[in-house]
């Protein structure tokens, strides 16, 4: 018999965050999060307090924890698209049904309590978080920034009654095998033709003083209609900052302004930091302190976090300066190759945009979607 037990107590959600280091112990694809970020989630000042309520569950069998799901409310979320969702995220579970049958079963009783009549996901409290299930790809290194899981969960998830809703695929970016310095020259064209110039700073304090706001503004724009986002709050802006601040080198962060000094272009990348944080299941120790500043001053992979062009600016070419300002950062930092994270299959024009790459697609993940019309549907 599964029992599921709301992660109330210290010891319950100690449970919780361990669950997953414990059921992907020894596995080279798995990435935990930082530990100390997966305990802000209980704390009473978590930073999506303001916009979320959350529910958290452990799946126990004679006593022994065999799974767990958390459920979010996203109200920003549904009063910007007009919703009653909730998202389903931490989902992870032994191979067994019956273990997700009753975790969803407990979750889409507190969705129907909470008045909500569709149940999506894996999707975070906002798309900073990790999203979506991986489905292909179970032999690849996860990045830091999104989640590793085992093959079983899709079939888990569907039997479940939850159907896709959106797809999203992943590449490794190396530079082209012989350089083209026409992309170079097209970039330079736009560039000029656009009164266009790159943003500069000395420092990364410089630069989210000169360029924060603008570099906010823009994401709120330009991903306004993209699956799962929500727009910026005061916390979620400073949760960035100091994101920004600890891992981001300035080498690896370009802004593009227009002829006013208004951000119409960014792109930041960060510098992997996934097998610096492996050996100590995310737990920021001495040694692994010393592996993350070792992986940030020298990189040898880097991850694509956020790239995001102003809408008025989407179809004149911007592609081109994305285009060179990553194969400039390549090459001048030896980096071996870029991972580009999530990418929306129906995004042609950054899917286009990698195509000047030598670009080898390993990765892909989806989102599921359940309609509770009534507390009949809810297991």
């Amino acid at each position: 018999m599964i029992e599921i037990k709301e992660a109330k107590t210290k010891k319950q959600q100690k449970e919780f965050i361990d669950f997953p280091l414990k059921l992907y112990k020894g596995n080279p694809c798995f990435v935990p999060p930082l530990y100390g970020d997966e305990k802000k989630v209980f704390r009473d000042d978590f930073v999506y307090n303001d916009t979320c309520e959350a529910v958290y569950y452990n799946a126990y069998r004679d006593g022994e924890m065999v799974g767990r799901i958390s459920g979010i409310l996203q109200k920003a979320s549904n009063e910007k698209h007009n919703e009653k969702r909730i998202r389903f995220t931490r989902f992870d579970a032994i191979d067994d049904q019956a273990v997700a049958d009753a975790l969803f079963a407990a979750l889409e009783k507190w969705a129907i309590a909470k008045g909500m009549d569709t149940v999506c996901g894996p999707l975070g409290f906002s798309d900073l978080e990790r999203e979506g299930l991986l489905v292909e790809g179970f032999d690849q290194l996860s990045t830091f920034e999104e989640q590793y899981n085992a093959d079983y969960y899709e079939k888990l998830i569907k039997n479940c009654g939850y159907a896709m809703e959106v797809e999203w695929v992943e590449s490794k970016i190396y530079l082209p095998e012989e350089r083209n310095e026409r992309y170079e020259k097209a970039a330079d064209y736009i560039m000029n033709r656009y009164n266009l110039r790159f943003g500069e700073a000395k420092n990364k304090r410089e630069f989210i003083e000169k360029y924060g706001d603008g570099f906010f503004d823009l994401l709120d724009i330009a991903y306004k209609d993209i699956y799962g986002t929500v727009p910026f709050t005061p916390g979620m802006k400073k949760m960035m900052i100091d994101n920004f601040m600890l891992i981001i080198d300035l080498r690896n962060v370009a802004v593009i302004l227009d002829e006013e000094g208004k951000v119409i272009c960014m792109g930041i990348c960060f510098p992997s930091i996934a097998k610096a944080v492996q050996k100590s299941n995310g737990k920021l120790t001495p040694a692994a302190l010393v592996r993350l500043l070792k992986a940030i001053k020298k990189p040898r992979v880097i991850d694509l976090g956020l790239i995001a062009v102003h809408p008025d600016y989407a179809n004149r070419g911007i592609g081109a300066c994305i285009s060179a300002g990553l194969m400039k950062m390549l090459r001048a930092d030896n980096i071996e190759y870029a991972e580009t994270n999530l990418n929306l299959v129906d995004n042609h024009a950054i899917l286009n945009t990698w195509k000047r790459f030598k670009a080898i697609r390993h990765k892909r993940r989806r989102a599921y979607v359940k309609q509770l019309m009534n507390g009949e549907n809810a297991k």
